[in-house]
């Protein structure tokens, strides 16, 4: 902002010197001091003063200065009213958030400026224009309170999901929880504290929540308002159906979230039905590295794709998409919902022999098409519904009925999909009769509305379509009484109704016609008879479209009852796409169903890395090769060696992503998997550093190794890969050593280690749960092939000279290794020695022979009396010094 430019309180000081546009402005302003505000002036939203600036500056619009008000020149800028979605989009992008402010007045009657309102708030976590929201992911609102006891409340929801979320944590596993859930937009109390405040910047900066954060008043965040407005919104008088009751600081969190949220949106959320509780416990740990090491939905450089969330998403429908995605990134550790998606998936399989088409792939061509319930339905509820969308979720709501009368499964989980399939008729009944075929994009164009809906309107219109007829009739009648052969009778929006009559027939015009334009070359008239008509037609038309104004509204009305069932029918739609994926996916790619153990176990035969195996048919790069692992109680790690680019890390990121598939219901790519209980899946894998927090490559791969060693248990997969290798050799050595044994003997999850350090392959043969394996290669001369091939045993070399020359490295720097590596072997085999590098380090030696220490062990608390316990407090006091 330019040091003139006054700001808004500024300008509110001498409000009535403002001129009564400007008023108006300011008075909306101070009531979104911190937002946008786009002021709708005819055919253009204008900003005005420091927010002109500002937006100047974001959307690369033009600044200008129009006269004055209070003696201050006014600066402003303005987007035009049929292009502000695309202005929106790139202001949401930017973080910023924009209070629209609409003519909600009537311009004819007036008296200064016309009414204006703001009648919405765009924010970047409350979005549900379709055009500003992408098919395939939510944009998340989530509230924070900071409560007693270093506990945190959270609650979360999509305004377009019609579900509320929520949860509590540590402060220490808040970092955790803001990586998953990926909120859009983060609300916190201002009167938290500054550690507090200070933790939340952190974690932004460090990429755990890269969203805006929007502070809110403290008294927002109340318990017991929380608690009633969660009970308002449900409809219920306990909230024990969702295990709800005892989250006093997510009802605190929750309380802000709603009141956010209907600010935003203007109106109650009507179509929250349900609440959500999450708990840590409940679902398989998924920490940040992990998604993003794993390319769960985002590849290491930021991409869509390849990941294993685009190579799954052949959904047909949005909703679909969204669903699966959530499925992915909550797995649960409690195997029945995971049980039930993979018998429906079986069932929707079909038979092989069986004649005609497989249930699922006829079901997907009736999902083609489909529209976004989900988001429609939200719109509704939030009455900012377009014709358009409520046309196709007429035709929608056809596809679900016969999609629910065809839906005979005797799969239970698919029979609950099918029953929530059928539309409630009174709804679908309303939309086909009411809504024209061909609707207008937006209601105030008119022809919203179908013929035979409502009678009056049905009037109105017959007036307008009368108009040509009534026009052609006047025209024959107006030539054959004036004698005029080339008069005409037209409209247009400017003059209304006219007769035209050129020059050279102006000593004909009859007395009655009255001058309404003159042309260079014609004259036009007007008579008492098209001014009666005039009048009728265009008044019909306001009529016409106030009427269909009207008549929408109704609509919605009458659609606010049927918004719950809706809601149900749009998961019901989504939970059917994602299974029929589930089965294309399984039959197109080859993948097996998982078996489920209680014991703890992971085996799988002939496995693949999902996304490496596609990449590589795509490329026609030959087949993948398919790897078996076996781990289990008596085998809980591989010690797991052999050259860079040999598949080491591809065959632990394979183990992870089939254990991940299989834990959200999904078949996997392998001949054969058994998996027992899991509940977390952590990593350790690359070179990466956050020089933003003043972390390097090496600070970053401990401070990850440390929070694995801290949170993984025996019912954990954890992958390690090429620890250690950020530092010199020897403290390398020496703390990988200290990690697997750590993980072998203390933490026992399950543990793929992958190392150069061959030195750790000495471990086996103490740690009687860990054993070698290697990646095998063949050299061919000064060449080698890789066979990707993961077999039993250590490595027998590193092949790091092979791997540089196929990169490419000049052959002197290549002669000059091979020198150089010759001498260290033979300078290493002459003073080697043996170290046992996991032998259990000695105790810590106590030295007690200063005075002080050998007085201490001459007490004995439990014998001492007060008046002995004082006298020894003396003694030890006159003793320090000399020690």
């Amino acid at each position: 902002m330019s040091p003139e430019t006054p700001t808004s309180e500024d300008l509110l000081r001498d409000l009535e010197s403002h001129t009564p546009m400007m008023q108006q402005y300011l008075q909306l302003k101070a009531q979104y001091p911190d937002t946008l505000l786009l002021y709708r002036m005819g055919d253009f939203y204008e900003v005005f003063w420091q927010d002109a600036e500002k937006a100047s500056r974001m959307l690369d619009i033009t600044l200008t200065q129009r006269g004055q008000s209070a003696g201050q020149p006014v600066l402003m800028a303005g987007v035009p009213f049929h292009a502000l979605e695309s202005y929106l989009g790139r202001l949401i992008k930017m973080g910023e958030s924009v209070a629209i402010a609409e003519q909600v007045g009537d311009v004819a009657t007036a008296k200064g400026p016309v009414e204006r309102k703001v009648v919405r708030v765009v924010t970047p976590g409350t979005l549900t224009d379709s055009e500003l929201l992408s098919d395939k992911s939510e944009s998340l609102l989530l509230a924070v309170h900071q409560g007693k006891r270093a506990r945190c409340g959270l609650a979360w929801l999509s305004v377009t999901q019609g579900r509320v979320f929520l949860a509590e944590c540590t402060l220490e596993e808040l970092g955790g929880w803001l990586a998953r859930i990926a909120p859009s937009e983060l609300l916190y109390s201002g009167g938290a504290t500054q550690r507090f405040e200070q933790q939340l910047q952190q974690l932004r900066q460090g990429g755990a929540c890269t969203c805006p954060l929007a502070p809110r008043p403290d008294w927002q965040f109340d318990s017991a308002l929380g608690e009633r407005k969660l009970l308002e919104a449900t409809g219920a008088a306990t909230l024990q159906a969702w295990g709800a009751q005892d989250l006093a600081q997510a009802h605190a969190a929750a309380a802000a979230l709603l009141h956010y949220a209907e600010h935003t949106q203007g109106r109650q959320l009507t179509h929250i039905h349900s609440i959500q509780v999450q708990r840590g416990s409940e679902l398989i740990d998924l920490p940040a590295s992990t998604r993003r090491n794993l390319e769960l939905v985002k590849t290491l450089r930021g991409e869509d794709a390849p990941t294993l969330f685009s190579l799954l998403d052949t959904c047909m429908t949005g909703m679909g998409s969204r669903l699966l995605k959530t499925w992915l990134l909550e797995p649960r550790r409690e195997r029945t919902e995971a049980s039930a998606r993979l018998a429906a998936t079986q069932a929707l399989r079909g038979d092989a022999a069986s004649p005609g088409p497989a249930p699922w792939s006829w079901l997907r061509e009736q999902l083609k098409g489909v529209s976004d319930v989900e988001r429609i339905t939200a719109r509704t509820a939030l009455r900012q519904v377009r014709p358009r969308e409520l046309l196709a979720l007429a035709r929608t709501l056809q596809k679900a009925e016969l999609l629910a009368q065809s839906g005979q499964a005797p799969e239970p989980y698919l029979a609950q999909i099918f029953n929530q399939l059928q539309p409630p008729p009174e709804c679908a009944l309303l939309l086909q009769r009411a809504i024209a075929e061909e609707p207008a994009a937006l209601v105030r164009d008119g022809g919203v509305i179908a013929a035979g809906f409502d009678a009056e309107l049905d009037e109105l219109r017959a007036i307008q379509s009368n108009c040509d007829a009534f026009l052609l009739d006047l025209e024959t009648r107006e030539k054959a009484r004036t004698g005029i052969p080339n008069l005409r009778v037209q409209f247009n929006k400017v003059h209304g109704f006219y007769i035209e009559v050129t020059s050279s027939h102006a000593d004909k015009v009859p007395d009655d016609y009255r001058r309404r334009q003159t042309l260079k070359n014609a004259e036009r008239f007007i008579t008492p008879e098209l001014k009666a008509f005039e009048d009728k037609a265009l008044s019909a038309q306001e009529r016409a479209l106030a009427r269909e104004k009207w008549l929408y509204e109704q609509i919605l009305d009458q659609l606010q009852p049927h918004v719950p069932a809706l809601t149900r029918l749009a998961h019901a739609l989504a939970a059917l796409d994602v299974l029929c994926t589930f089965a294309e996916r399984s039959l197109t790619l080859g993948w097996c169903a998982p078996q489920f153990a209680p014991e703890p176990c992971i085996e799988i035969e002939a496995g693949r890395h999902p996304v490496v195996e596609a990449r590589l048919a795509e490329t026609s790069s030959g087949a993948f090769i398919a790897n078996h692992t076996r781990l289990h109680a008596n085998q809980r790690m591989q010690i797991i060696t052999g050259p860079n680019m040999g598949g080491k890390s591809t065959y632990m990121r394979q183990v992870a992503l089939i254990v991940l598939l299989a834990s959200i219901g999904s078949h996997v790519p392998a001949a054969r998997c058994r998996l027992g209980p899991i509940d977390a899946i952590h990593t350790r894998i690359g070179a990466a550093d956050d020089l933003a927090n003043a972390q390097s490559t090496f600070m970053l791969e401990m401070v990850e190794a440390a929070q694995i060693l801290h949170a993984a248990t025996p019912h954990s997969l954890v992958l390690m890969d090429e620890i250690g290798r950020g530092t010199s050799t020897f403290d390398g050595l020496a703390l990988a050593s200290g990690i697997a044994t750590h993980l072998h003997d203390k933490t026992r999850a399950f543990t793929l280690f992958a190392t150069h350090y061959f030195e750790l392959t000495e471990l086996p043969a103490t740690a009687r749960h860990a054993v070698n394996m290697h990646v095998s290669a063949v050299e061919n001369g000064a060449d080698i092939v890789f066979l990707h091939e993961i077999q039993a045993g250590p490595a027998s070399r590193s092949y790091g000279l092979q791997v540089a020359k196929l990169a490419g490295m000049p052959a002197a720097v290549l002669h000059h290794a091979r020198h150089a590596l010759a001498a260290l072997e033979e300078r290493a085999a002459e003073d080697a020695q043996q170290v046992d590098l996991f032998a259990p380090p000695p105790a810590p030696e106590m030295a007690m022979g200063s005075a002080v220490e050998a007085a201490l062990a001459q007490i004995n608390p439990d014998q001492l009396s007060p008046r002995e316990a004082l006298d020894a407090l003396y003694q030890l006091k006159r003793l320090a010094p000399a020690a």
